[in-house]
């Protein structure tokens, strides 16, 4: 008999296919900034002030259960389908919503949800229906259906911004460039602010220093901006690591060996020292639960659940008040099924729930409109999508980041937003 395994089919096949070949077999290339290759990672840009919100985009790799992050407890059909694995509506979060509850996981947002700094959207989704990892990945992250745009939708609002700064989008954590980033405008890609050095004995790198700004002192040369550029990263970064190590750990601890904990706080750190950030990717795998997804609100779902509920809290306090001029918000390639499977799990499905934190929100709300999980209400199965990600990342830039109707279509081409309501409507 075959031991039952949590990666799916297509996840085990291409066990060994880096992102870089997967960007290269759907016809991306470039996916990384170049850079000199003494360089540990990539800068090439110019420096410049930002006072709009900052977008902090977290990648759920693997299809997160978003039946299980906002479970619909009041929906009669819920428990049902799930008969083992639901989270039960004595445990969840309340929300003031009889339809839904938080998952117990959750309960380090709990401050954010009563301060109205934390909401949901649920029946969430991208218009690719495939149900497949790589497909609607890539769909997702270039959010243009239907047309020939190969660009990532991050990469484009960044075009229409027009800042070009150095520290303006960065991407975390993994040191490649997501796939909604890809695309003509400069991207800052690292694992960490710790690693962001020239490569080389650490006593060596002043002089290495030196000597390269030395090399790159004609003003007429082609390489100098971008050489001049990169070295004044360094310094910058190498200044905040100084500072963070003579101001100590933070009050809010950040969860211990969690990669997003350690994104989360080089970007709290990133945007105390205002140096222009304006969006930040980063990215926590693991949510492809075939098998043992956990019962009654436990298992591995809520251990990856609590690790970013305790990230993301700790996000919160470590900014304090800045965390108002900030925008977190999670997306995920596809939901799960609406009934769980024969080994306690959930296989691919459709419709998800989407996390926001941070200002401007209409928070302490689960948002979208709600199909149901009766039989004849689903979608082959799946929780039915009433709200495109392309409505509320489009609402985000109206509300939050100031742009026009023109600019909102360039960056989601051919597609006409809906309101979703989840932010609050700028003041005059």
């Amino acid at each position: 008999m075959t031991e039952p395994t949590d990666e799916c089919q297509e996840c085990t096949s291409a066990r060994s296919v880096s992102r870089r070949r997967f960007l290269q077999a759907i016809g991306v290339t470039g996916a990384a900034v170049a850079a000199p290759s003494m360089f540990s990672a990539q800068a090439a840009f110019a420096a410049g002030p930002h006072r709009g919100p900052v977008l902090v985009v977290i990648s759920l790799r693997g299809g997160m259960d978003g039946l299980s992050l906002v479970p619909p407890v009041g929906d009669p059909n819920y428990a049902k389908l799930r008969p083992s694995i639901a989270v039960p509506q004595r445990t969840a979060i309340p929300t003031d919503d009889p339809r839904f509850g938080l998952h117990p996981a959750l309960a380090p947002l709990r401050p954010l949800w009563d301060s109205k700094r934390l909401s949901f959207v649920h029946a969430v989704a991208s218009a690719d229906t495939s149900r497949s990892h790589f497909n609607a990945t890539a769909e997702l992250e270039r959010s243009a259906p239907g047309t020939n745009v190969h660009s990532g939708w991050l990469d484009r609002v960044l075009r229409v911004n027009g800042r070009n700064a150095t520290f303006e989008a960065v991407a975390l954590g993994t040191g490649g460039r997501p796939g909604h980033l890809v695309g003509e405008s400069d991207v800052l890609t690292m694992r960490s602010l710790s690693s962001f050095t020239l490569a080389g004995p650490d006593t060596l790198c002043p002089a290495m220093a030196k000597a390269l700004r030395a090399l790159h002192s004609d003003p007429k040369a082609p390489q100098t901006s971008s050489a001049v550029a990169t070295l004044t990263a360094l310094d910058t970064v190498g200044t905040i690591n100084a500072q963070r190590a003579k101001a100590g750990a933070p009050a809010t601890a950040y969860p211990a060996n969690s990669a997003l904990g350690a994104a989360l706080a080089d970007a709290a750190a990133l945007i105390r020292a205002d140096v222009g950030l304006a969006a930040l990717a980063v990215e926590i795998g693991g949510w492809d639960m075939h098998i043992a997804l956990g019962n009654a609100g436990e298992g591995q779902f809520a251990a990856l659940a609590g690790q970013v509920a305790a990230a993301i809290a700790a996000f919160a306090a470590d900014l304090g008040k800045d965390f108002d001029r900030v925008n977190v918000v999670t997306m995920s390639e596809f939901g799960r099924r609406a009934g769980q499977n024969g080994s306690g799990g959930v296989d691919h499905g459709h419709g998800n729930a989407m996390l926001l934190a941070g200002g401007g929100l209409v928070g302490g709300k689960v948002h979208g409109r709600w199909p149901g999980l009766a039989k004849d209400d689903l979608d082959q199965g799946d929780l039915a999508a009433t709200t495109d990600y392309r409505d509320v990342l489009a609402e985000f830039l109206v509300r939050r980041a100031g742009l026009g109707q023109n600019a909102v279509s360039v960056v989601f081409p051919n597609y006409k937003p809906r309101p979703v309501g989840a932010f609050r409507r700028p003041t005059a």
